[in-house]
């Protein structure tokens, strides 16, 4: 890919970009379907070829090129690309919320359970999954209990891990980690982890069996059933 776009590049007299039709040059590899190809200078530009029709595209600010990004227009999040030798220009262009046109940022500075995704400018609020927070870090959701110092795993879960269980109750089958159920709940449990209440969710067509605190196909668990 990387020697393809080397060839394409100086096969032209000027190298257009933002979408602008390339002639004069070789063409596509492929007369049909879509491929893109990485720009051998630039993060911030990469090939596209459309039917045969070969143009320079600009990844939109915030986001860079690395061949397997879809965020938007073949284009990934900065923070997730490597762009080896080739040079990424990251100054944002900002808008209220948003510190890029496209990006993930958290909302606000204490532990949430919800984080801003941005598009065009535009800060569109999103909610974590039951029992997770926003991780900077990771530039997604999380488990509370890996951000301690500023979220309190018990007050997202909504439950205190006790510190010792019954020797032959059913949570102690599990342990370290016991298992609680959820009251009401057909498809999480809880799963105490170094002491911190874990919300786990049991998957798409499962629920949980109370009576063994595993998981399983719903036409084992008659009560539940209908819950899918």
């Amino acid at each position: 890919m990387r020697a393809l776009a080397a060839v394409l590049v100086l096969s032209f007299a000027a190298v257009a970009h933002g979408g602008v039709l390339l002639h004069g040059g070789p063409s596509c590899p492929e007369e049909h379907g879509v491929q893109a190809y990485a720009h051998p200078e630039s993060c911030n530009l990469f090939f596209l070829c459309t039917n045969g029709t070969l143009t320079v595209e600009t990844c939109e600010n915030g986001l860079l090129f690395d061949g397997k990004g879809a965020v938007h227009n073949h284009c990934n999040y900065h923070w997730a690309v490597d762009c080896g030798h080739r040079k990424a220009d990251l100054t944002p262009i900002s808008t209220p919320g948003c510190e890029h046109q496209f990006g993930i940022y958290p909302d606000g500075h204490e532990c949430s359970t919800h984080y801003i995704k941005c598009a065009y400018g535009e800060p569109i609020p999103h909610e974590c999954e039951p029992g997770l927070v926003y991780d900077e870090r990771i530039h997604g959701c999380n488990w509370p209990d890996l951000l301690l110092e500023k979220c309190n795993p018990e007050a997202v879960v909504g439950f205190k891990c006790p510190t010792k269980v019954p020797a032959h109750s059913l949570a102690a089958r599990f342990w370290p980690y016991p298992r609680f159920a959820v009251p009401g709940d057909c498809h999480r449990l809880i799963t105490c982890v170094n002491g911190h209440p874990r919300l786990i969710s049991c998957g798409e067509g499962k629920v949980l069996d109370e009576s063994t605190l595993t998981c399983e196909e719903s036409e084992y668990v008659p009560h539940c059933a209908n819950r899918i």
